[in-house]
């Protein structure tokens, strides 16, 4: 729970400054008073006032923040500063101002992407290890241990980009090529298969096998390197190092084969044969249940050393300076190709609304990525930098696009919207976004 909580502290109280930054620099820049720079919204837990007037404020939730500007709408202002107020400035200073805060996400999410190049990136070839029946790959000439080479016209080097690309496919009705590497051989091939409508209302967990592979994976032995406390296999009483030979009478020589057995027997008892210190012995191992994807698994509580991969399908790539900010600034806009696209289904009824996320499910997946390691942690960081920019840049009101919206009307018309239609759409707006959070901490609760 606290690495949960530190993690998406940091996470968001990074992009939120930068976001805030974004407008209170332009602000600055076009002659504009800032009255507070506040990082967190409620009770303010520091405070600082600065040489220029500005109020420094960091407040005790963290999921937000504002900068306050003069503005005569909200309170009278005396003659002499009423032109550093923002209502003051033309039309083009001010859509600069609103746009500045999710303009500066998209900058941080180039310099994180650009600074997780630098470090260099390690990926692993996608291999196919199998196929579904009854899937879209199982529609092609692919077979086992060929490597895919682009899907869509869109060249994919990793499971990462492969992950990216089906998810720009959801929704889709038409044929995809799919072009792969012969197993053990440098040929390349292509093949088709076609999509309907693919996952339209679904929820997939796992565009990948949805869409029929599993990666190819080392074959791991079945043997012991951990068993977590309390857990099941403690109680059975298996030891690090014990070698499981068969279970239920049926051999064992992988550990996939462990894993498949112990998630098929929630709550079953087990009979697992072992081999330690030369001897062979009988252990009753009873899995818990637990929920995954939807449906309840067996969970024994066993771990298995890490397995040796194949160098030949580790991919690595090094970066200079300018290469790494190419790479940034390509990311960066994939992901907001992805996320903008992403909403436009959603809107269209395309992608279902339970495909929302909130504050739990952004802490969880924070702490996971930060479990990951650096790199993880800092691409999970440029991802929601992005999708932050996006949302804010979409046209409802109180969000920035829809301010941008208002001025931009202005900028036709050569005339504000009126006041009474900009508080009506205010309402609209809140309540719309009121209604998409609560939909959203509803799918959080019920993930869990």
């Amino acid at each position: 729970m606290i690495q949960n909580i530190l993690s998406i502290v940091v996470a968001l109280g990074v992009l939120i400054t930068f976001h805030e930054f974004g407008h209170y620099f332009i602000a600055r820049r076009c002659g504009v008073k800032v009255l507070r720079f506040s990082v967190g919204f409620g009770k303010p837990i520091y405070r600082y006032v600065g040489k220029t007037g500005t109020e420094y404020t960091l407040a005790l939730i963290p999921l937000g923040g504002y900068v306050r500007m003069l503005d005569e709408r909200e309170g009278g202002v005396p003659e002499s500063l009423k032109e550093q107020t923002f209502n003051s400035k033309n039309v083009w200073q001010r859509i600069a101002i609103v746009a500045a805060g999710p303009l500066a996400n998209f900058l941080l999410a180039i310099v994180i992407y650009a600074l997780v190049a630098l470090m260099g990136i390690q990926t692993v070839a996608p291999k196919i290890g199998a196929i579904a029946d009854n899937s879209p790959l199982a529609q092609t000439n692919i077979q086992v241990g060929d490597e895919l080479v682009s899907i869509a016209d869109q060249t994919v080097n990793s499971w990462e980009d492969v992950n990216l690309v089906l998810a720009s496919l959801i929704g889709k009705t038409e044929g995809i090529k799919v072009r792969y590497q012969v197993s053990e051989t440098q040929m390349l091939q292509e093949t088709t298969t076609r999509l309907d409508r693919w996952l339209v209302g679904e929820q997939p967990s796992n565009l990948i096998r949805a869409f029929g592979i599993v990666p190819w994976q080392p074959n791991v032995a079945p043997v012991i390197a951990q068993v977590v406390a309390d857990g099941a296999a403690q109680q059975a009483g298996f030891l690090a190092q014990d070698v499981i030979l068969s279970i239920d009478d049926i051999a064992i020589s992988s550990w996939q084969e462990v894993v498949d057995q112990v998630q098929m027997s929630p709550n079953q008892t087990l009979v697992v044969t072992v081999a330690r210190d030369g001897q062979q012995r009988e252990l009753l191992l009873q899995p818990r249940a637990t929920e995954r994807d939807g449906r309840e698994v067996g969970y024994a509580g066993l771990a298995v050393q890490p397995p040796v991969w194949d160098k030949s399908l580790i991919r690595e790539n090094q970066y200079g300076v300018f290469e790494s900010l190419s790479y940034g600034i390509g990311q960066t806009w994939n992901m907001v190709s992805l996320t903008v696209s992403s909403v436009v289904k959603m809107v269209q009824g395309l992608i279902s609304v339970d495909n929302l996320s909130g504050p739990i499910t952004i802490a969880k997946v924070a702490s996971a990525s930060a479990d990951s390691g650096l790199q993880p942690f800092l691409k999970f960081m440029a991802y929601l930098s992005v999708s932050l920019g996006v949302l804010n840049l979409l046209p409802i009101p109180m969000l920035d696009g829809g301010h941008l919206l208002f001025f931009g009307i202005e900028a036709v018309r050569r005339k504000p919207v009126t006041e009474r239609i900009q508080n009506l759409a205010y309402r609209v707006g809140a309540s719309l976004l009121f209604a998409l959070m609560a939909i959203a901490i509803f799918n959080d609760i019920a993930r869990l």
